[in-house]
């Protein structure tokens, strides 16, 4: 939980002070290692917002320090994840907008829905498993599913279930498939590409047509 608090004293020298809790109580006791911004350094006065934790001796200390002004980690994550998860919606709405339009058959909009959630569930598998220390999902067969359609999906996972998120290799890799399946899916909307799918839809059986 989160406290606020102002900082009571502080010794720059050797880089930890005293906190008074807003609310009452025993002054709390920081060391600059527990600030998130390590750039600023605390002002007697100076409100801060952390979480209560305990040292070595058991002794109540600050952690995950923000100092006012500063933005809370937490908040800076959602934000910096939102956009993606915005971007993923925002690419089913017009998958299903061209549906609506006649552009292109309501299948399309399905696999990439189907292949989505499979692809979710892939990641929860395989972060449940590294948790674990069990057999892991390739990073191939991720990819794989995120080039056949399943990419908004794994945008997904990847901030709901921060797996995935930081190894700059994948990202990179994940980012070269999500490209390309989107220009795969603008080549539907060529003479070309629209000819294509008119005769993938042909050899599809009856009764998978809607």
């Amino acid at each position: 939980m989160r406290t606020k608090g102002k900082i009571i004293s502080w010794n720059e020298e050797k880089g930890f002070g005293f906190i008074a809790p807003v609310a009452g109580g025993k002054q709390i006791f920081i060391h600059v290692t527990a600030l998130n911004n390590r750039s600023r350094r605390p002002e007697v006065d100076q409100i801060v917002t952390y979480t209560v934790s305990s040292d070595k001796q058991g002794r109540p200390c600050a952690i995950k320090a923000t100092l006012d002004g500063d933005r809370s980690p937490e908040k800076t994550k959602r934000k910096q994840g939102s956009w993606s998860i915005d971007l993923a919606a925002f690419f089913l709405v017009i998958v299903g907008f061209t549906v609506l339009i006649g552009r292109i058959p309501l299948q399309i909009l399905m696999l990439y829905m189907i292949v989505s959630l499979l692809t979710f569930i892939m990641y929860a598998l395989d972060k449940s498993a590294a948790r674990k220390g069990a057999w892991r999902t390739q990073e191939s067969t991720l990819h794989l599913l995120s080039l056949a359609g399943g990419w908004p999906g794994a945008l997904i996972a990847q901030q709901k279930l921060r797996h995935k998120s930081r190894k700059q290799s994948f990202r990179a890799v994940f980012w070269v498939t999500l490209l390309l399946n989107c220009g795969a899916f603008a080549w539907l909307f060529t003479p070309e590409g629209a000819a294509k799918l008119q005769l993938v839809m042909q050899e599809i059986p009856p009764w998978l047509t809607i």
